[in-house]
């Protein structure tokens, strides 16, 4: 008997708007200190948006300041270049596999 497939989770992205198995996005979480930071575990508590693992994503959310419009409070340009960055480096370890 073959294992029950099991169901994955989907997510939207904030960015493109599409849908996405939840394994291919980064999750980022505005706490009630309105602090605005990665999430690579999923789990940290606060209020979470996702973007697909694409460094255009990530440039397009800088210069649109998604994020910033999503939790309504102002994010530097440096969360940006680290959201960016860290994008960049998991989609080449995934392209490494």
């Amino acid at each position: 008997m073959a294992a029950k497939q099991r169901k994955q989770p989907m997510r939207k992205c904030i960015v493109s708007q599409e849908m996405y198995p939840k394994k291919e996005l980064v999750r980022v979480v505005k706490s009630k200190e309105n602090e605005v930071f990665l999430d690579p575990t999923g789990r940290q508590n606060g209020r979470g948006a996702y973007i697909a693992l694409e460094p255009e994503l990530a440039l397009k959310a800088k210069k649109e300041k998604t994020f910033d419009r999503a939790f309504g409070v102002k994010i530097n340009d440096e969360f940006y270049d680290e959201l960016y960055n860290y994008i960049d480096h998991q989609k080449a370890r995934k392209e490494l596999l």
